[in-house]
Order: structure tokens, then sequence, then C-alpha cells
């Protein structure tokens, strides 16, 4: 009986961990997703719109699962109890008792999250380099959200979510550095390059 009441109570402590690594897992595949469409690694031709809402759809749940993150944390009692920790610390960096450092990690990269996202769904409401400038946050936002995960996450001793790491790391390097000097890099620097005015007839 003392187990089972035990277990009750680390229940949001498990919600908490399981969500916040899910909630990485989704920004990784978001961030994955968008280098492979901008280098076009899943194909030559201009990427069709459900290959971008997918980008989105996995950008939006990592949204959510953020929140729920946070919010579950709040209901731990050994959180509230031995750290004094409340929601409102959620968003205020450095204001955890609670591993303050890397807790303002995954604030700010949660408010990096909100901001690429937002500019994302008013994108067709913004200046082009307004918009591609906050998307390239992204690479911030996922190197927080990475060093978040390994230095307050209570799970970084495990093997699988190293690997894990390790190879999202690597595939958002090559992807960035085949970006740079790739062919996909090439033309879409051309097609964004001045038109030429067609000459009067």
């Amino acid at each position: 009986m003392t187990q089972l009441v035990f277990g009750a109570t680390k229940v949001w402590w498990y919600v908490s961990r399981s969500t916040g690594i899910v909630a990485w897992a989704l920004l990784a595949l978001a961030v994955l997703w968008g280098l492979a469409l901008s280098t076009r690694a899943l194909g030559r031709k201009t990427p069709a719109p459900w290959l971008l809402d997918v980008h989105r759809f996995f950008g939006g749940l990592a949204v959510i699962f953020t929140i729920i993150h946070f919010v579950t944390l709040s209901f731990d009692p050994y959180m509230s109890t031995t750290y004094g920790y409340k929601i409102t610390q959620a968003f205020v960096p450095f204001a955890s008792k609670w591993k303050p450092g890397p807790m303002a990690w995954g604030i700010v990269a949660f408010y990096l999250l909100l901001a690429v996202e937002l500019t994302s769904l008013l994108k067709k409401r913004l200046p082009q380099k307004f918009w591609r400038g906050v998307h390239m946050a992204s690479y911030a936002l996922y190197a927080m959200a990475t060093i978040h995960l390994l230095t307050a996450g209570t799970e970084r001793q495990n093997p699988l979510l190293r690997w894990s790491v390790l190879v999202t790391v690597g595939a958002v390097v090559f992807f960035t550095v085949y970006r740079i000097i790739g062919p996909g890099r090439a033309e879409s620097v051309k097609q964004s390059g001045p038109k030429k005015s067609s000459p009067a007839n």
C-alpha cells in the first residue's frame, strides 16, 4: 500500500519527464524536417504543401508537450514541498531553486519556440527577412533545448537517450553543412536572386 501511494505521488514527475523528452524529440524532428525541405533532400522539386504542414505539425506538437511538461512539474509534491516550485517559476529564468541554470536553458528555449511558431503562423503577413531571421533562431532553440535535456533531465544517463542526441545533433550538422555548400542551397540562392526585367515589347 505504501509503495502504491508513493508511486501515485510520483505520477506527475513521470509525466513531466516523459513529456519533456517527447517535446525535445518533436522539436528535433521539426528542425530536421525543415532542414531537409530547405536542402531539397526530400526531392528536387518545390516541397508539396503537405510536407510543409508536417513541419508545422511537429512544431505545434512540440509547443503543446512543452507546456504539459512545465505544468505537470508544478504538481509534483517533491518539487513543491522541497524546492517550493510553482508554475510561475516555469516562465522566469533562474527563478527555480532546483537546478536554476539547466532550468533557465529550457525556459529560454521555450520562448524561442513560441517566437518561431508564432511567426510561422503569421508568415504571410510578415516581411520575408524578418520571418527568416526569427526562423534561424531554431538552431539556438534546438541547442538550448538539448542542453536543458542533458543537464536537467534525469534520463541523461540512459544510453538510448544519449544515442538519440548524438544522432540528431549529427544529422542537424550534416544538413546544415549541406545547406551551405550543397546543390540545393545553390539553387535556392539562384532562385531568390534579383530577377531581370523582361525587355519591353
